[in-house]
């Protein structure tokens, strides 16, 4: 009997539970956003062209639930990342923006090597910016309630977007999480990094290459850039140095003189440079996968994506733009 009645219970609550996300209860949190949005200043005019056709998207919540936790190698991530024809696009495009993107690279000194590699990493240089309508995006993740406060202020955000006239609503698409354009930034990223670098009144990362370029730059910049060096390059352990002092916290972060004493080398077995440059030890694979001392332009791409994986590929991406092949 206590079974049963347990059983009839779960049958009860269940669509009770189902029915908190549901379109009725999202139009009830949209109410709830406007009312905050009002607070914050913005006027019932703008807000009535802005909450017009914002629609509830549970196959956004259903991406953000469904992440893919298939184990991957950095091996297996760089081939679906680099391959040899994205190579080969990122080459010939910033051969057809070189004069560009030398002016964008000398004024926020940032190597346009790294730009295009962003750029490609990102969006395939433009062609997959996502297509999901971003205020529907964020306001139904954030209906779902898990990281609310997150997506509520990417939400807020985005209609600080439009309200400051950068893009039409109809063209405001993005990912399911919202980020957006050929840079793939999500709103906050956008208030603070976007560049209209052409002046004409629009920080356009949608459809104006100037702009993604300098927004993409800008951002660098801002975090720490250094225009004058690299990213890393993959090392080899000796000595019987099992690797201990791997990872990217401050402590670990030490000169390349430091590393050789503990038996870190150049891939092909050769001292490292005889420098004060510090360096990291990173093995996203392990001791028996691919090992790598980074830099700090390497800690920088971790603000931009805190995955080693992605970071590995925009410079693994830019090694091969550098080569020509």
């Amino acid at each position: 009997m206590r079974v049963f009645v347990l059983f009839w219970l779960l049958l009860v609550s269940f669509p009770l539970l189902a029915e908190e996300k549901s379109e009725q209860g999202f139009q009830h949190y949209l109410q709830t956003l406007r009312k905050e949005a009002q607070a914050q200043g913005f006027q019932d005019n703008f807000l009535d062209g802005m909450f017009a056709d914002i629609a509830y998207r549970p196959t956004v919540i259903k991406s953000d639930r469904n992440q893919p936790e298939r184990k991957i190698t950095l091996d297996s991530y760089l081939e679906t990342r680099v391959p040899d024809w994205k190579v080969k696009q990122a080459i010939e495009l910033s051969t057809k923006h070189r004069a560009l993107l030398e002016e964008i690279s000398a004024k926020y000194k940032v190597q346009s090597r790294f730009i295009v590699a962003l750029w490609g990493n990102e969006s395939n240089f433009g062609r997959i910016q996502g297509s999901f309508d971003v205020l529907s995006a964020l306001s139904s993740l954030a209906y779902e309630g898990r990281r609310e406060a997150l997506f509520k202020k990417q939400f807020f955000a985005a209609l600080q977007i439009l309200h400051e006239g950068h893009v039409q609503k109809a063209q405001f698409k993005g990912s399911w999480a919202g980020a957006m354009g050929q840079s793939q930034f999500m709103p906050t990223s956008f208030l603070n990094y976007a560049v209209d670098y052409d002046g004409d009144g629009k920080k356009d990362i949608w459809a104006n290459e100037a702009d993604v370029f300098a927004s993409i730059a800008n951002f660098l910049s801002k975090e720490g850039w250094d225009g004058e060096g690299t990213w890393g390059r993959q090392v080899i352990l000796t000595q019987g140095y099992d690797g201990s002092h791997g990872g990217l916290d401050k402590d670990h972060y030490v000169t390349l003189s430091t590393w050789q004493k503990r038996g870190v080398r150049r891939y092909n077995g050769q001292a490292l440079p005889s420098s004060d440059i510090k360096a990291s030890l990173i093995m996203p694979d392990g001791i028996d996968g691919r090992i790598y001392l980074v830099y700090n332009n390497f800690h920088t791409l971790m603000k931009w994506n805190r995955s080693s994986y992605f970071g590995i590929a925009v410079g693994y991406l830019s090694e091969r733009i550098k080569q020509g092949n």
